[in-house]
């Protein structure tokens, strides 16, 4: 389906399928964060996607003067930072046609580090930096599930956000409200199950692909660029 097909076709989609397209793709981002977050943590010792654990490391890490995790933790906040800032800018860029320009920027760079990783050593603060930075941009593909703003790259967020809205759910007496919340209520569990279902493969990828396990998730936000609703 080229450009203008899929342009069509997202114009004509309901509210609602709206929506689910924008769960979808969120549940599949949050799968590639969890799983490259456990990629990073397994392969270098630093969260890639999770940057509360790193500030966690990095106060802990300068109260003990440990200058190797002071410097990788200091770098992977900044490129997820930096990605975030970039993504952002990409998506309010008036020259930014392609809906799915962030998309294919974070596949790419997937890509070219496993290709890079196979010919030349690269040093972890160098990984986590690429990596880092890719998984800030990913966080802006997707930031709302139907009303519910979402996180897809971090899940501290998520859980905070499902149980205001499981409390809120709870305590209401207007059935209106009460869908609403039971609806957020659920987009953001299973944002919270496809984080989690993502770092429980990368285990296993790694043991099975080594050094080519980037390009899973890559391949994963090809199709993805397929069901990208529109902006």
């Amino acid at each position: 389906m080229n450009q203008h097909m899929a342009s069509s076709v997202k114009t004509s989609i309901s509210p609602e399928g709206q929506t689910a397209l924008q769960e979808k793709l969120a549940i599949c981002l949050a799968l590639i964060a969890g799983y490259v977050d456990a990629t990073g943590l397994i392969k270098w010792k630093t969260y890639v996607s999770f940057m509360s654990g790193n500030t966690t490391q990095l106060g802990a890490a300068i109260s003990a003067t440990e200058m190797g995790t002071i410097i990788t933790s200091c770098t992977v906040i900044f490129s997820f930072v930096m990605g975030i800032y970039a993504g952002t800018c990409f998506s309010l860029s008036k020259i930014n046609r392609v809906k799915t320009l962030t998309i294919y920027i974070v596949s790419g760079i997937l890509i070219l580090y496993t290709l890079a990783a196979q010919v030349f050593t690269i040093p972890a603060v160098a990984s986590v930096a690429i990596i880092g930075f890719a998984m800030g941009l990913m966080n802006t593909i997707v930031t709302v599930v139907g009303s519910q703003k979402v996180n897809t790259d971090f899940v501290t967020g998520t859980l905070n956000s499902l149980a205001g809205n499981t409390a809120m759910l709870t305590m209401s007496n207007s059935k209106a409200d009460a869908a609403q919340y039971k609806s957020n209520a659920l987009h953001l569990l299973l944002v919270w199950l496809g984080f989690m279902a993502g770092a429980a493969g990368a285990h296993f990828a790694l043991l099975y692909y080594g050094n080519l396990t980037l390009l899973l998730p890559a391949l994963l936000l090809l199709i993805c660029s397929f069901y990208k609703p529109a902006d």
